[in-house]
């Protein structure tokens, strides 16, 4: 997290108050949020993969991207 500038904080807020949640397989989901980053402000997707299969939860990997239409899920 520290190599790709993401805070504690900003992950607890994602797994919190996730604005989305998918599945990546039995086991795994990614919890997704936008936020604005930055001055002046931009907005990224911070994607944050999460092993729910296990007691306590496992954080994977996390990490910020400008290309918030490519993950980003929209009703259909």
């Amino acid at each position: 997290m520290s190599r790709r500038k993401i805070t504690e904080d900003e992950v607890a807020h994602v797994l919190a108050d996730p604005e989305q949640i998918m599945v990546v397989r039995e086991g795994r989901e990614v919890f997704q949020s936008r936020f604005n980053v930055d001055e002046p402000p931009k907005t990224y997707l911070i994607r944050v993969f999460v092993d729910i299969d296990r007691t306590p939860v496992d954080v994977v990997t996390a990490y910020r991207t400008s290309k918030i239409a490519k993950y980003w899920r929209t009703d259909e």
